[in-house]
């Protein structure tokens, strides 16, 4: 069969699959409804997983691709029972300032500052915010992570070691509680049952960040400031390392482990009593969540495009009825088996390609709507829209395949005696 016979003859079956749809529109529409929202469902979690991956990575670059985190406990799923032995992170120490000042003196790291973050609440006049953030860093806080200041300071090295009442504030907290202006110089109340007041000394602009969520009010104050005046527990502080530029990231852990550990004085028997955590490790944990979630939706799909699926058997099987004669005659005429299947194979593909259409179509339209009005970026991959033709193309060819064999089988003469 030559090329130019064989885009004939799908034009010619993509022609009748559209008349055969106006015939009977119930049934295709319930057979185009079905592939419709699978793909549908497909496009759009699609668009919003690759979207979220766009947003976390987006977030890990804003603390810098090579740096990496010291933490006391690991990233850990797991159960653990009574005993101290299924757990043995639980016994971990807790990350110390002098810890911190020993890691800062090797050469290969650029940057080495201790977090710690915490809960609360904040006053200014009759202006009240419950649930507020807290974040405690050391000084060097704008060199890891170089905020976009917008009016006054950071808070200095020696307003950290004597635990200043100084804190820096984003603009979302600057807008709900200084309805008056600017409120660089005035004093707020943090945790005001002990805390007391603290002089907002910066302010600066709020980054959208799809792991942060909503802009929330943010508190960036010295570290000793947060324990020693609002009760944070420094036990659960954790390291940010920058390592120097042109320094491998995994040579900079290596170091950072190795000073750690000799410092902790354990011996190469034993296990490191804390956690090096880094971007490549966070994307894994991301992954197992996301990547379960993703597979359920993928299930959850693929019942939209066995409805279609059946649908397509159905609709091509009535039409392989009211058709007999007409096959009869395609047969007498020297149209070879062949021809009959690959026709009407082209109008199983066709009822479930206008189904894929239609919902490559809404999923991309609420891919603009989320992006639009959620911190997730997201956008149709192209890698999507493959899929998603290439499924419902299958699904067509599958499920078409029973009804375009019955009608390539049938016998000529049965074919033109049927009434």
């Amino acid at each position: 069969m030559r090329f130019v016979d064989q885009v004939k003859m799908s034009l010619e079956g993509i022609g009748i699959a559209y008349d055969a749809m106006k015939a009977n529109k119930v049934r295709a529409g319930l057979t185009i409804l079905g592939v419709a929202v699978g793909v549908f469902v497909v496009v759009v979690i699609s668009a919003a997983i690759h979207g979220i991956n766009q947003s976390v990575a987006a977030d890990f670059e804003s603390a810098g691709p090579t740096s990496f985190f010291v933490q006391r406990f690991p990233i850990v799923f797991e159960n653990c029972g009574d005993s101290g032995d299924s757990c043995r992170w639980r016994s971990n120490p807790p990350i110390t300032f002098a810890e911190v000042d020993m890691l800062r003196e090797i050469p290969s790291l650029a940057e080495v500052g201790a977090r710690q973050g915490w809960g609360g609440s904040a006053k200014y006049r009759d202006r009240y915010l419950s649930n507020v953030n807290y974040t405690g860093f050391t000084s060097n806080w704008v060199r890891i992570n170089p905020p976009t200041m917008v009016d006054g300071r950071s808070f200095t090295e020696q307003e950290f070691r004597n635990a200043t009442r100084v804190v820096v504030i984003n603009t979302t907290a600057q807008e709900r509680l200084f309805t008056d202006g600017s409120a660089l110089g005035k004093e707020i109340l943090l945790q005001a049952n002990r805390g007391g007041p603290f002089l907002v000394v910066g302010v600066y602009k709020d980054e959208a960040s799809f792991l942060q969520g909503p802009a929330r009010p943010e508190f960036i104050m010295p570290l000793t400031s947060l324990s020693r005046h609002l009760g944070a527990r420094v036990q659960w502080m954790g390291v940010v390392v920058k390592p120097a530029d042109g320094v491998r990231p995994d040579l900079a852990q290596d170091e950072v482990t190795a000073a750690l550990r000799a410092y902790r004085g354990l011996k190469p028997a034993r296990e490191s009593n804390f956690a090096i955590i880094t971007q490549e490790r966070l994307f894994e944990v991301y992954d197992k969540v996301f990547g379960m979630f993703f597979l359920v939706m993928i299930a959850l799909s693929s019942v939209g495009l066995m409805v279609g699926g059946v649908g397509v058997v159905a609709i091509m099987m009535i039409s392989v009825t009211e058709r007999t004669r007409e096959i009869g005659v395609r047969k007498a005429l020297g149209a070879t088996r062949l021809t009959i299947l690959w026709q009407f194979l082209v109008e199983a593909v066709t009822l479930t390609a206008t189904g894929a259409m239609i919902g490559l179509v809404l999923g991309w339209l609420v891919a603009l709507v989320v992006k639009a009005a959620t911190p997730i970026a997201a956008s149709v991959p192209p890698l999507a829209v493959v899929a998603a033709l290439g499924v419902s193309a299958l699904t067509g060819i599958a499920f078409g395949m029973l009804p375009a064999m019955r009608a390539a089988k049938l016998d000529p003469v049965a074919a033109l005696r049927h009434e």
